[in-house]
């Protein structure tokens, strides 16, 4: 084994805590974990055969909620890495799976380059933000993806055309054994100081509209063909309602926040009572926008 396979092997953790890992901050612990820090060292790692499935790919853990369970095989976590962000023409720009949101829209706002400003508002990190076509304020990422490179259990990487994924409203198609490492953006010129002050101005929108200063995983349900999910959960008269530690939350009805001591138990509950209260009273059934993952306790 070479130094840096023992490297990688030394960094696979066993019963790693989810918790920490996720913004709902729940869960139980994976049975391995592995934190790539670059995008060649995830291909090692797969090329030398050292996860074992299945396969859950994380990035900041938004958008997802790890049951009490926690989660068999294996975790690959790109929270920290692979992490790259370059420019790669005067349109174009590349952020690799473990880039968060954000950062990719101030990055392109600095660059003077328009049509990222959305992405400030979307929690988490660019891996995901493919996976379920990520989108706020009217945009999703597939408005702007000219490309995305996926990744496969050989370690293998190749450049893909958007129409293979097949993107609708929060949702992409991956072929079989293929995650995605990095998106390929194209966006339009434009003055720094006006891309900036959209951005912020989306910044604050969200500060007012969203518990963003509670333990949370952003909208839990996808808005139904021509309606908003938070108004039917509203209107159902679900704010404020609890199970446990989790609760509607009272600034915006599609978010679920935990109030410090919820268990994912706790929030998997009362994402069962809102669909069948909303059911009941508008005959809806809404659908989660929210991976739920690993075992009952």
């Amino acid at each position: 084994m070479n130094a840096s396979a023992a490297d990688r092997r030394a960094r696979v953790q066993f019963d790693a805590p989810m918790a920490p890992r996720t913004t709902w901050r729940v869960g139980g612990t994976a049975d391995r974990l592995f934190a790539p820090r670059t995008l060649a060292d995830l291909q090692e790692f797969l090329a030398g055969g050292e996860a074992v499935e299945p396969f859950l790919w994380m990035g900041h853990g938004s958008n997802l909620l790890v049951r009490d369970g926690g989660v068999a095989g294996t975790v690959i976590c790109t929270r920290g890495g692979p992490k790259a962000l370059e420019r790669l023409d005067d349109t174009r720009v590349r952020a690799e799976a473990g880039v968060s949101s954000a950062r990719v829209a101030r990055f392109c706002a600095d660059q003077g380059l328009a049509g990222a400003e959305f992405l400030a508002g979307i929690p988490g990190a660019v891996g995901g933000a493919l996976a379920m076509n990520a989108g706020a304020y009217g945009s999703e990422l597939a408005d702007i993806l000219e490309a995305a490179e996926v990744i496969d259990r050989q370690g293998r990487v190749r450049v893909a055309d958007p129409a293979e994924f097949r993107f609708t409203y929060r949702h992409s198609r991956l072929p079989e054994g293929e995650w995605f490492v990095a998106a390929h953006i194209r966006l339009e010129p434009g003055d720094p100081e006006e891309i900036r002050a959209r951005t912020q101005a989306l910044l604050e929108h969200r500060g007012r509209t969203q518990p963003v200063h509670l333990a949370n995983a952003g909208s839990v349900f996808r808005n139904p063909p021509g309606e908003h999910a938070a108004r039917l959960v509203e209107a159902a008269g679900l704010k404020g309602t609890r199970v446990g530690g989790a609760e509607v939350s009272e600034r915006h009805a599609n978010f679920i926040i935990n109030r410090g001591e919820a268990t994912a138990a706790d929030i998997e509950a009362l994402i069962r009572l809102i669909q069948q209260r909303v059911a009941e009273r508008f005959g809806m059934e809404l659908e989660p926008e929210v991976r739920i993952v690993g075992r009952e306790p």
